[in-house]
């Protein structure tokens, strides 16, 4: 229990330092920043044949919103109500299943991937030899990385939340024949803008806990190749834990009281 609290603290210390350095970060290490958007963006490497985190976003989000669609209309469809399948995908995939795909597939790609690159210069001595010249190692490594990565997932996440919303539509009514009309204007009547709001908050709060929990495990990395990847697997198993359960507070916070869904009146 002790050694538990103790990691635990040693975590919430290197998440406040990180943050602590971001204005200074701004100012000195800009162009690493570009860089690391670039990265994080397009992807290096294997990644960038796959078209890096855009690639990926597509896919899952396309996959999840066919999934809305097919279930949502199935269900509704037993009892005589398909019509509003349009409000389920406005419902859904704007509130819970974007943002968790979104949190997940920064995590599996981008956040597996920064952990891999500190985990490695930490073998290699690199992290100690940047100390050595003077150069601080939390903001040139980690803040760097965190401002990169919450800078990309916005225009990524409007990218997966639309490709979401197409797959749903595209299902209902190609697949299972429902109006177009009659599928958008029950999607356009329950699709609120605070909610998209609320739901890129959700996904920049997301992107912050991932890339810090990943840039934690890759830092502290011991144990030579081996122990990269041992890092590597403990990073995704955290962050995975930290955007289920944070996804559970928020949307009990943002819609736990009130709702902006009105069906009647």
């Amino acid at each position: 229990m002790l050694s538990w609290l103790d990691r635990s603290g040693d975590q919430l210390t290197f998440y406040v330092r990180a943050l602590i350095w971001i204005p200074r970060t701004l100012r000195r290490y800009l162009k690493e920043v570009q860089r690391l958007l670039a990265e994080v963006a397009f992807g290096s490497g294997g990644l960038g044949v796959i078209g890096g985190t855009i690639g990926v976003m597509i896919a899952m989000t396309l996959a999840t919103g066919s999934v809305v669609g097919l279930q949502g209309y199935a269900a509704l469809d037993q009892i005589g109500t398909s019509a509003f399948t349009g409000f389920i995908s406005a419902y859904f995939n704007t509130r819970e299943i974007a943002p968790l795909v979104a949190g997940l597939a920064l995590s599996a790609t981008v956040g597996a991937g920064f952990t891999a690159q500190l985990g490695a210069m930490r073998i290699n001595e690199e992290v100690d030899a940047l100390e050595a010249m003077g150069v601080r190692s939390m903001p040139y490594l980690v803040t760097t990385r965190i401002i990169a990565g919450v800078v990309a997932i916005i225009p990524l996440y409007a990218i997966g939340l639309l490709s979401s919303y197409l797959a749903s539509r595209y299902i209902t009514v190609l697949f299972n024949g429902q109006s177009a009309g009659t599928y958008d204007h029950y999607f356009n009547l329950f699709l609120s803008p605070d909610d998209v709001l609320l739901s890129v908050l959700k996904v920049l709060i997301f992107s912050v806990l991932v890339i810090l929990a990943h840039c934690y495990y890759g830092f502290h990395a011991t144990g030579g190749p081996a122990g990269v990847g041992v890092a590597v697997g403990r990073s995704v198993r955290n962050a995975i834990v930290l955007i289920s359960v944070t996804d559970f507070f928020l949307s009990l916070a943002i819609w736990g009281a009130t709702t902006t869904v009105k069906v009647a009146g």
